[in-house]
C-alpha cells in the first residue's frame, strides 16, 4: 500500500500529520470515532517528538491483515531517547509539564502500539488501528 512520509519540525507539521491520518484512514473506511482516535493518538505523538526529540518523521501508511484493512503510522526520531520505558508509560508521568498522558493515552487509543527507545539514538513508535 502506499505511504506518505511527513518530516514533523514545527506545531504546523502537527497540522499536516492529523490531515494526513485523517484522510488515509477514511479512504480505508474506518469509522469516525476510529479515525478520530488515530488521529487523536498521531497527535499526541508527533507533538512528543517536537517537544521531547526536537522533531523527526511520521510515515502513514494504509495496512490490510487479511481481510481488515487499517492505518498504521510510525513516528521516528533521532533525540535523546527515552531513559525509562516503563516510567513513561505510566499514566501521569511526565518528564515535562504535561499531564503525563502522552504516550499511555496513545495506547489506549489504538489497536496496536509498539515503542522501542534507546538512550542517545531516539524512539520509533508504531501504532496501527483496525476497521
Amino acid at each position: 500500500m502506499p505511504t506518505e512520509t511527513i518530516p514533523v519540525v514545527s506545531s504546523q507539521d502537527i497540522v499536516r500529520v492529523r490531515q494526513a491520518v485523517r484522510a488515509a484512514s477514511a479512504e480505508q473506511g474506518l469509522s469516525l470515532v476510529d479515525q478520530t482516535k488515530i488521529v487523536t493518538a498521531a497527535s499526541e505523538l508527533a507533538r512528543n517528538m517536537i517537544d521531547y526529540a526536537g522533531g523527526g518523521e511520521v510515515t502513514i501508511e494504509k495496512a490490510r491483515n487479511g481481510t481488515r484493512r487499517g492505518m498504521r503510522v510510525v513516528f521516528e526520531d533521532h533525540g535523546p531517547g527515552i531513559a525509562d520505558l516503563a516510567l513513561a508509560m505510566k499514566e501521569g508521568y511526565t518528564s515535562g509539564n504535561g499531564l503525563g498522558l502522552g504516550l499511555p493515552g496513545a495506547r489506549r487509543l489504538v489497536n496496536e502500539f509498539e515503542i522501542v527507545s534507546r538512550p542517545g539514538e531516539g524512539t520509533r513508535v508504531a501504532i496501527a488501528r483496525w476497521h
